[in-house]
């Protein structure tokens, strides 16, 4: 069942504007079914050549993106390059303008990670959306993960990229294991959106939102999209979104139960979130004080938004610094 379902136009006690503030749905979707249009052969081709070259390269904007486009002999330029990126939620992880927007109305919280060190279970989750393409069309796959153990929470698929599966998503997450002290997002129209951050402030948890431009503050949820991808789906070839859901469903389960994690000492998320030893992480600040300009340090002032996560491992008293993330 739908949310939109969840609405009614007849009740008098209630204003459909309302009904629709409480159960995070647009209003116009309730007068009006929301049909979704499907992509032609060619953009599905273009989608499915950007998707691909993006998980190998996360680093490309819309410019390297509408070179190698070209390279493979594409007719395009840089504009559909852009549209069809922002179709698929994807922007490059070098600062820049133009990469995940919030809604013009809705807060924007401060990034809260830089500097800090994880070192338990539930001290910091995360979550991001990526895109999935089938044959015939393409879903969006939104996940929720503890950044200590690298296990995936909680995971639901969508048509649309609206805050409503995004909302089910954290809320499953919450009920299944409690909550963290810090949640994570980028500064997308979805996680910023007053039905998101409510369920999270009712809760009493810190949002951190990452900076614009800065996808590398959340480079553990995109490593998880890596290996989704070229661990299952692109192996896989899903023909339809009930076999996606099935397959992704026994995935999570290896991912999180039976994957050995090189970052956790080669044991699997499961264990290292049950047992709270093994994981970890640690933001580092690489711009140095000296090194910014005042619009960078006004836009810190503003958004906190300078940061890169750095994998940690517990050996004996010590923790090992494993990779720079940046």
């Amino acid at each position: 069942m739908s949310r939109q379902s969840w609405v009614s136009t007849s009740d008098e006690t209630l204003a459909v504007t309302r009904q629709c503030e409480l159960v995070a749905v647009n209003r116009t979707t309730v007068y009006a079914p929301h049909l979704i249009a499907e992509p032609d052969a060619q953009e599905l081709a273009l989608l499915s050549l950007i998707d691909t070259e993006y998980t190998r390269h996360p680093f490309y904007g819309s410019r390297k993106m509408t070179l190698y486009l070209r390279d493979l002999g594409q007719a395009i330029n840089r504009k559909r390059v852009q549209r069809l990126m922002r179709m698929l939620g994807l922007a490059g992880m070098a600062p820049g303008p133009n990469t995940s927007q919030p809604h013009p109305q809705n807060k924007v919280y401060p990034y809260l990670l830089r500097g800090i060190l994880v070192t338990r279970p539930n001290q910091v989750w995360s979550t991001d959306i990526t895109y999935i393409r089938l044959p015939r069309g393409f879903v969006y796959l939104v996940a929720v993960i503890d950044w200590y153990s690298r296990r995936v929470l909680s995971w639901r698929l969508s048509n649309t990229m609206d805050s409503a599966f995004c909302v089910d998503c954290l809320e499953q997450a919450l009920q299944s294991y409690g909550t963290p002290e810090i949640f994570n997002t980028d500064q997308g129209s979805q996680f910023t959106s007053a039905a998101f951050t409510d369920v999270l402030l009712k809760k009493g948890i810190a949002i951190s939102m990452d900076g614009r431009g800065r996808a590398l503050d959340n480079i553990f949820v995109e490593r998880l999209w890596r290996s989704v991808k070229y661990e299952d789906v692109y192996l896989k070839g899903y023909a339809s979104v009930s076999e996606l859901l099935l397959g992704l469903t026994e995935y999570f389960v290896f991912y999180n139960g039976e994957r050995k994690h090189q970052s956790l000492g080669y044991d699997t998320p499961d264990e290292v979130y049950r047992t709270g030893v093994g994981g970890g992480a640690r933001i580092v600040d690489k711009y140095k004080e000296t090194e910014k300009t005042s619009s960078e340090k006004m836009a810190k002032t503003e958004a906190g938004n300078r940061g890169s996560a750095v994998q940690l491992r517990e050996k004996g008293d010590h923790l090992k610094l494993d990779a720079l993330l940046s």
